[in-house]
């Protein structure tokens, strides 16, 4: 089995705004370090090489990531191990905090790529139902 995540995120500024420049500019070199990472198995991704107009959610400024790994630890050494956490420290600087989990984990079949649609489910699934082996987070992975 490999780990699949999805992230999603609603930024406090229009993508094009001075405020996420920062955020924007570094999604190249972050997506190299994932794709780089011993573990690192799929990520989703649209021309231009990362996922942010990917449109999914009614509001345009909420953006998915999501991906595939070998494992729940290899997932962990990539965001916090790499210069990935520096931005992950930064993240109340260019999203809203929500109330609800905002990412999902799950187990699926070797050589099997998630949908979004079905990445989206399991995170409506963890709010409705708490962390069970179908979605679950950090806190109680599941092997």
């Amino acid at each position: 089995m490999h780990l699949a995540q999805l992230n999603i995120a609603t930024a406090k500024y229009d993508l094009e705004a001075i405020e996420m420049k920062d955020f924007m500019d570094n999604l190249e070199p972050i997506n190299a370090i994932a794709e780089s990472s011993p573990g690192f198995i799929w990520r989703l991704q649209d021309e231009a090489g990362d996922a942010t107009s990917i449109q999914f959610f009614n509001d345009p400024k909420t953006i998915v990531n999501m991906s595939v790994w070998e494992s729940v630890d290899s997932l962990k050494d990539f965001m916090f191990r790499t210069h990935h956490k520096d931005f992950f420290k930064r993240k109340n600087e260019w999203f809203t905090k929500e109330a609800e989990d905002t990412y999902v984990l799950w187990w699926i079949p070797e050589g099997t790529t998630p949908t979004l649609e079905q990445a989206v489910q399991k995170l409506y699934y963890l709010r409705e139902h708490g962390e069970t082996p179908q979605a679950f987070t950090f806190r109680s992975h599941f092997e």
